[in-house]
């Protein structure tokens, strides 16, 4: 059996490629996710090593494909380790890095963006989603921190423990066109947006495009290279190859 760990478009894409396949099942962390894909084999619940460990004894995984966000490293560092220790495959995929090509300020990391934003003054929107809110409440300042999350109870309920004023959450479902995001943004007159290298699936040239065109300042959280897959159709080779035991 084929574990395949979602959390991305990435996921959705293969998951409706391979509907007439039997020998897959996909899990995601949250049951939003869930209503996205077409498909049964889905098991939904946050997992650490342990329980990562169990559900390949369960489900007699001989393979792992790690579809799951870039920036999930937890979620990938135990995937990994679980595939060494169990001696079993495991296979990243891994989305393209955006090809800059506007100013922005690109840092390597969380911990360098905190510190950034800890010096600037402005309106800052940011568009990395709800998990990193209370890092961000530390450095705000006298600053408007305006949030765009998924309208979804967990993402809420982050804001109302950091207390988030509801003028600044915006629960709200993507992707997002480039005109989308510019109206957005002009609406409540941002001087910096922050995103996530997510890349081309990700919506970043559409977000970088809106603030090129209105002059604002982007803020990418950059991520490490891995090593891995590029290409879904070479994912999806994969599945279909190892249900004709080949």
């Amino acid at each position: 059996m084929i574990w395949m760990i979602g959390g991305t478009s990435e996921f959705r894409e293969v998951m409706d490629r391979i509907g007439d396949v039997d020998h897959l099942i996909g899990t995601i962390a949250t049951d939003g996710g869930k209503e996205f894909v077409n498909s049964n084999n889905i098991v939904m619940g946050r997992m650490g090593y342990n329980e990562m460990s169990g559900f390949i004894d369960r489900y007699k995984i001989s393979t792992i494909i790690d579809l799951s966000h870039p920036y999930a490293k937890i979620v990938s560092a135990n995937a990994k380790k679980i595939a060494k220790d169990k001696n079993i495959e495991y296979i990243r995929y891994i989305r393209k890095k955006a090809d800059l090509t506007s100013k922005s300020i690109y840092l390597d990391s969380y911990e360098d963006c905190y510190e950034y934003l800890s010096h600037i003054s402005g309106t800052v929107f940011f568009t990395t989603g709800s998990k990193n809110i209370g890092d961000f409440e530390k450095v705000r300042g006298n600053n408007r921190f305006i949030y765009r999350v998924l309208p979804a109870l967990e993402s809420i309920e982050e804001c109302k423990r950091y207390e988030v004023q509801l003028k600044d959450i915006v629960a709200v479902l993507g992707p997002f066109s480039k005109e989308y995001n510019k109206v957005m943004f002009q609406e409540y007159g941002i001087d910096y947006m922050v995103t996530k290298d997510s890349g081309k699936q990700g919506g970043m040239e559409e977000k970088l495009e809106a603030c090129e065109e209105l002059n604002i300042m982007p803020i990418i959280i950059g991520r490490e290279d891995e090593e891995g897959i590029t290409d879904l159709n070479e994912i999806e080779q994969i599945i279909r190859t190892y249900g004709r035991g080949l």
